[in-house]
């Protein structure tokens, strides 16, 4: 039986989030900042996604491109099914 609150911790939590746990903030932050570059290489968006609810919101704006260049959701059929 553990009778340790770090070995307790050990026990219910991951390897990475005990790790994640030890870091500083800085740390913490730095490591963030890597992932961000990963997801943008890897064709990630940092724009927001738009925002109907918004009075700034304009339906007419052009939308992004897809990161894989496909288009998005497509209506199949109109009538009922």
């Amino acid at each position: 039986m553990p009778d340790d609150a770090d070995d307790i911790l050990e026990g219910l939590l991951e390897p990475e989030v005990l790790e994640r746990f030890a870091m500083t903030p800085a740390q913490r932050w730095a490591a963030a900042q890597k992932l961000w570059q990963q997801y943008v290489e890897m064709g990630g968006s940092l724009d927001p996604d738009p925002d109907p609810q918004s009075p700034f919101f304009d339906p007419e704006e052009p939308s992004p491109v897809p990161a894989d260049g496909r288009a998005g959701v497509r209506l199949i059929r109109r009538g009922p099914i």
